[in-house]
């Protein structure tokens, strides 16, 4: 009992340092534990549907207990979330469901691409000018936008598939847009 007590009061960092040194599955326990309210609600706002919610909540946990020992984890509950997230959203993809989306460019990364490619008349014009785009890409840029905008990939299935972090993942998709829209700007003109 004296365990558990000493267990409750510690961070998120030193559960999860702890479940990573010693796969002790209390201590990642404790984490779902401290999470699994924040995590439902957030699944509810996106599925909005109880039942679906709940089994979201459980698939979560399920995928994420034995991956986290891979990953770098600096902030949990940042990363928690950003995984429910993105795991609702694949729900709602495979469902085929419709979403209204507010399309700004702090929620639609593509809106620029999409934008621009919008702007020509020949459709097979605009797909090679993207191609060719794409193709000078640095590779890691190329890959990780070819992921996420064509393949639909969260930022964390890029980085298991390319074995690179978080955090560079989101660079290369970042700088490889902003590449991609300075080419396809020039070769519109």
């Amino acid at each position: 009992m004296k365990e558990k007590i000493q267990i409750s009061g510690f961070t998120d960092e030193e559960l999860l340092k702890k479940y990573k040194e010693t796969s002790d599955s209390e201590y990642f326990g404790s984490l779902y534990n401290r999470y699994i309210p924040l995590i439902y609600g957030l699944c509810l706002k996106y599925l909005k549907d109880q039942d679906k919610a709940q089994d979201a909540v459980m698939q979560i946990f399920e995928n994420v207990v034995s991956k986290i020992l891979n990953y770098p984890v600096l902030n949990f509950k940042t990363w928690i979330y950003s995984v429910a997230k993105n795991h609702c959203l694949q729900e709602i993809r495979s469902s085929k469901k419709e979403i209204v989306v507010d399309f700004n460019s702090e929620i639609m990364e593509s809106e620029d691409i999409v934008h621009l490619l919008e702007e020509k008349d020949e459709q097979e014009d605009r797909f090679k000018i993207l191609e060719k785009c794409m193709e000078l890409l640095p590779p890691p840029q190329r890959v990780a936008v070819n992921l996420f905008f064509f393949k639909e990939k969260s930022y964390i299935e890029i980085a298991d598939i390319t074995n690179n972090q978080l955090k560079s993942v989101k660079s290369f998709i970042q700088n490889g847009k902003r590449n991609l829209k300075i080419c396809i700007e020039k070769n519109l003109k």
